[in-house]
């Protein structure tokens, strides 16, 4: 099945030259040979597909490296891929592929220099999004949220700046950061790795990126330059990073490898472009005043500041909409200047009771329960006061699974009744009690 054209975001064109990739001729000629060396590849269209280059170029790189006979032709011609010739490194080629190695572990596809990569989240920046109300409401899916919660996240998102929900737990917090990711829709382009200095960093990870397309010359056209885009990016959904309690702030730096001698993207820059979310903020090993804090600078100027192993520092695009998702008061967990550095601080409360009805019909409509009045009664007016009225989202899911579960287990038809509800009420709760040690 061919995919569509990408549309909205501009693409990072394909380079024409191998002087447009932004690149050195001795890093380009370094990763080729360490990237034949290591997945011993000797046809240019393979060469091409795992360097990120179009044929053409990726032919003038061989050529550029035979020049200097670190490859030499195979004098074979491959009948199954177009009578195409291989190559194949000599022992120069191989001596100076194992020299690059021993500096760095990288291979594979050509990075993105740091500008063109800045250049390019301009183009696709997550502060170029305007959400309308239909299509926030529509990536919430089966929510059923109070008005004015909307009215309040709308703007916060199209402004695609910082975000602070907070409320009591079990209310939907971490369920509308869902939503959000899930409406902001389109795909933008991320690379597989950025150069600094000379220094590679892998960016793209498929277990925070997911993969659209990619663009890839065809061998079979005669011109072979159909690349619709730079293949050194992939064409992903705006990615979104979800981290929790285990979220430290050793997590935010550059992740250095020593054995490979290479660089993998933090968090926040894995997120550019999309969402980042701290759920559960107070529950990190780390205080949340020190988790903003090392925000600050990203919050306020849209621009993040990393080191190298050596102790430099460089700049990278801060471009990502951070969600911060707390059960606490932000007073309690955030001094004065921390919060003003937070945009926008929206109240996620439990529903009323009209709102809970609501959403324990459609859960109980979704699990094919049926509802029963009797029943209804016993637990809106003999179980809730028990706990003052205190309503909150995740209990109809809570109790409908309980009784499905008893129902399965008894081998009765799915039913509802008072008895029912005082088996799954029993265990929505814990008592109150010691326990004889």
């Amino acid at each position: 099945m061919n995919m569509q054209v990408p549309t909205g975001v501009i693409a990072p064109p394909a380079p024409k030259t191998l002087a447009e990739t932004g690149l050195s001729a001795v890093m380009m000629r370094d990763i080729l040979l360490k990237t034949m060396f290591r997945m011993n590849l000797d046809l240019v269209t393979e060469i091409s597909r795992t360097i990120a280059l179009p044929v053409p170029l990726a032919q003038e790189l061989v050529d550029l490296a035979r020049g200097q006979r670190l490859l030499e032709a195979t004098g074979t011609l491959h009948a199954t891929s177009g009578n195409e010739m291989g190559y194949q490194l000599t022992d120069a080629g191989k001596s100076r592929a194992l020299d690059a190695l021993s500096q760095s572990e990288y291979y594979g596809a050509l990075p993105v220099p740091l500008n063109a990569y800045s250049d390019q989240m301009k183009r696709q920046s997550v502060r170029n999004l305007k959400l309308t109300r239909p299509e926030l409401m529509a990536g919430m899916g089966h929510l059923i949220l109070p008005h004015d919660l909307i009215d309040n996240l709308g703007p916060a998102v199209t402004s695609g700046r910082s975000i602070l929900m907070y409320g009591p737990p079990g209310n939907g917090k971490s369920s509308i950061s869902n939503g959000i990711r899930a409406a902001l829709g389109d795909k933008i382009y991320i690379p597989r790795a950025i150069e600094y200095a000379g220094q590679v960093i892998t960016v793209y990870d498929p277990i925070v990126h997911s993969k659209a397309e990619e663009s890839i010359d065809d061998p079979t056209s005669l011109r072979r330059s159909g690349n619709r885009f730079d293949n050194r990016y992939v064409y992903c959904d705006r990615p979104s990073v979800v981290t929790g309690g285990e979220l430290t702030l050793d997590m935010l730096d550059l992740k250095y490898n020593p054995t490979a001698r290479t660089y993998q993207a933090p968090l926040q820059l894995k997120s550019s472009g999309g969402i980042f979310i701290v759920d559960d903020l107070g529950r990190q090993a780390e205080s949340p005043q020190k988790l903003v804090n090392r925000w600050i600078v990203p919050l306020e100027e849209s621009r993040d500041i990393l080191a190298l192993q050596s102790g430099e520092k460089f700049t990278v695009p801060f471009d990502t909409l951070v969600i911060f998702s707390t059960n606490f008061h932000p007073n309690e967990i955030f001094d004065g200047a921390a919060l003003r550095r937070i945009f926008f601080k929206i109240k996620v409360d439990g529903p009323t009771q009209d709102l809970f009805l609501k959403i324990f019909a459609m859960v109980a409509r979704k699990r094919r329960m049926p509802l029963d009045e009797r029943a209804l009664f016993h637990l809106m007016k003999v179980k809730y006061p028990t706990i003052n009225n205190l309503y909150a989202n995740y209990q109809p899911t809570f109790l409908i699974d309980q009784i499905i579960a008893i129902c399965e287990f008894e081998g009765i038809p799915y039913q509802m009744t008072p008895e029912l509800i005082d088996r799954a009420w029993g265990n929505m709760f814990v008592r109150d009690e010691k326990i004889a040690k």
